[in-house]
């Protein structure tokens, strides 16, 4: 059967109404008793760790971005060596010598921190309306039987320019909009190198995952604000997942430790480097690799004392482009193992808001 014959289109995609959702700030001071149960609900809040500072720390290879793009062709292919070992293995790697400047990383830090401790009245005016990711609050709930994260956030289309709904953009502080601007265009340099650094791990040409996006990659950026949490051993600050994205660059806390990776059915905790990227694969990479690089699914622990604070860039493929395995990794002997799709994103937000995983559901 050819791969046309496995397709799925969004275009009978039911909108599940969403549970009423608040930024924890406002939740904690109107929900009284009831707080506890809407954090806490079984589903979803499985395998807790009793004490996270128990678990392994991960050992997943170093990337030196400058190795990739090194003259020495020894130096070059080590490093992709390494590159490939941490995407068939653990999905994900930290990435230093990235070419983001130092003050930019903490200038980012620095904007979405005072964001984040605006006054209520400020901070909702760029509150999400139901059903709709884009702007400030909690996440989407579908389901009474998930759990609400223990984390607010600030969800904004980036790139292309022409996508950025401004209306969601904060004006307080005033450089906010120009410093995530300068962010997002280094990350989308970064993007490009990593992802051509994939295509030859394969033995592919350079461009061709890149060329798979169409005719621009879609980032997307998520700012996270984790308050402190009174109960961290009851609650998840963000759920068990995978991202949506093909590539994810993470900007941790920096110092404030939190992120768990999963494999081969146990959590490791990823440690903080400074001034180091946390990248991982996500789901619509699985698909274009035919599931040889994975997505890495992790989650977030909240933590009783310090407050915590990331900010993710979910770089993907135009919405419009219609994306499966790469015909150059399917033949006879490695036949496609997922569905093309178009518009995978609106899938996601379909599944990960009942606690469900997407990418289970494009598996041939």
């Amino acid at each position: 059967m050819s791969m046309s014959s496995y397709k799925v289109t969004t275009n009978n995609v039911q909108v599940t109404p969403e549970l009423p959702s608040l930024p924890i700030v406002d939740i904690l001071e109107t929900a009284g008793e009831d707080v506890l149960e809407m954090f806490t609900r079984e589903s979803g809040n499985r395998n807790l760790a009793a004490d996270p500072s128990a678990l392994p720390w991960m050992d997943c290879p170093v990337i030196d971005m400058s190795l990739l793009l090194s003259s020495s062709e020894g130096e070059a292919a080590e490093e992709l060596r390494k590159l490939h070992y941490a995407l068939v293995s653990w999905g994900s790697f930290q990435l230093i010598n990235h070419g983001i400047m130092e003050s930019l990383l903490n200038k980012i830090r620095e904007n979405s921190k005072e964001f984040f401790v605006l006054p209520v009245e400020e901070r909702m005016k760029y509150l999400r309306a139901p059903n709709d990711p884009e702007g400030y609050g909690n996440d989407t709930v579908l389901s009474r039987n998930v759990p609400h994260n223990w984390n607010d956030r600030l969800y904004l289309n980036v790139y292309p320019e022409d996508r950025r709904r401004l209306v969601f953009w904060p004006q307080n502080p005033s450089d906010f909009r120009g410093t995530l601007h300068e962010f997002t265009m280094k990350v989308k340099e970064v993007n490009e190198t990593i992802v051509q650094a994939m295509a030859r791990c394969l033995g592919l040409e350079d461009n061709s995952f890149l060329e798979e996006y169409g005719e621009s990659v879609t980032i997307q950026a998520r700012i996270n604000h984790y308050p402190k949490c009174p109960f961290p051993e009851l609650v998840r600050a963000s759920r068990t997942h995978s991202d949506a994205s093909a590539m994810t660059f993470l900007l941790q806390d920096k110092q404030v430790e939190g992120l768990q990776v999963l494999k081969d059915d146990n959590w490791f905790k990823v440690p903080i480097i400074p001034n180091a990227l946390f990248v991982n694969v996500g789901d619509q990479m699985e698909i274009m690799s035919n599931g040889i690089f994975k997505s890495a699914v992790h989650r977030v622990v909240a933590n009783s004392e310090k407050e915590r604070l990331s900010v993710a860039m979910f770089c993907s493929p135009c919405s419009e482009m219609e994306i499966g395995p790469f015909k150059k990794l399917v033949n006879e002997n490695q036949p496609p193992l997922y569905k093309t799709i178009k518009q995978y994103g609106q899938i996601f937000f379909q599944y990960h808001p009942k606690g469900e995983r997407p990418i289970t559901s494009m598996k041939i």
